[in-house]
């Protein structure tokens, strides 16, 4: 009987088990307050990156994940990639190898860098390693990548005072062809390179080589989608451009590439994908009078670096 009486009584206000939403909702949230004290906005991570400077404060990244440990295997694949500095955790050589140049260089190249494990095996532990590839008694493991996050990219220009300048691979499938990106990056002072989490090269070893050495200070950032990385890209206020053998423009005509950008390109077959294609500002080609029908992603992406470099400059 209480309750009914309380439930028709002719009080104001909130009824019983509301809290007072209502009235809250209705009640202003007051003047929007500037761009810099927007949470996400690109005013606001660039004061935010001004005031790290200034502190000498490293950001917080949140990283793209890790790729799987990798193994590489046989005598010369092992001292290539010890050569060309790939990042290595323990290198494993088989008990009474027979002990050739190839061997004895492995092992100098592995004490001279260091921090890379010895292990002596038999060769059926060897054989089971590696699925019954012929290793010819040396496999060189290789730790996981740590990919950045596509946004640490962007965190990393504002730290060095300039625009992003960003590749994004849509489809390419070669890690030989992502080195190559990433050296071309590095060459031309671009702040890293996205590439899909599925369907795409990743940082493997034979990425490493092609990147000659450059992958160690070129990041690479793994995205989840694509297509919603670019969009977050545009809405930091980034131009995201699509080479495209059909581009309305030439890349010498696009006053963007002056500016924050990334750019992106496509598998050599299939070019860009038609949702990324969509979600691009700007598709632009590159002029080819000698009448070549595609160029692969390391070559493109390095002619449209260069052009964007020499506008920065």
């Amino acid at each position: 009987m209480a309750a009914n009486n309380r439930r028709m009584s002719g009080k104001k206000g909130a009824q019983v088990g509301s809290g007072g939403q209502r009235r809250r909702g209705l009640e202003g949230k007051g003047p929007t307050p500037p761009a810099e004290m927007r949470k996400g906005h690109a005013k606001q991570r660039a004061a935010q990156a001004k005031a790290r400077r200034a502190t000498g404060r490293t950001p917080q990244r949140r990283g793209g994940g890790r790729s799987a440990s990798e193994l590489v295997v046989g005598r010369n694949p092992v001292v290539e990639a010890l050569r060309e500095g790939v990042p290595a955790s323990t290198l494993y050589v088989q008990q009474f190898i027979d002990n050739d140049e190839r061997v004895r260089e492995a092992l100098q190249l592995a004490a001279e860098r260091g921090g890379i494990n010895l292990m002596e095996a038999p060769r059926p532990e060897l054989d089971r390693m590696t699925n019954g590839l012929n290793h010819q008694g040396l496999v060189l493991q290789v730790p996981p990548y740590e990919y950045a996050h596509p946004e640490d990219l962007v965190a990393h220009a504002h730290d060095e005072g300039q625009d992003p300048l960003i590749v994004a691979l849509d489809g390419v499938t070669d890690p030989r062809n992502l080195g190559a990106v990433v050296r071309s990056v590095s060459a031309f002072g671009g702040h890293g390179v996205v590439v899909p989490e599925r369907r795409a090269a990743g940082m493997t070893a034979g990425a490493w080589k092609t990147s000659a050495g450059t992958a160690a200070r070129t990041p690479v950032a793994r995205a989840t989608n694509l297509t919603r990385a670019l969009e977050a890209y545009k809405k930091a206020g980034i131009a995201v451009v699509g080479l495209a053998a059909d581009g309305e423009a030439e890349i010498g005509a696009l006053d963007a590439l002056g500016g924050p950008v990334v750019i992106v390109v496509g598998s050599e077959g299939k070019g860009l994908s038609r949702l990324v294609g969509e979600t691009c500002d700007f598709r632009v080609r590159i002029p080819m009078p000698g009448g070549a029908e595609s160029l692969n992603a390391g070559v493109a992406a390095g002619i449209v670096l260069y052009e964007a470099a020499r506008r920065r400059g």
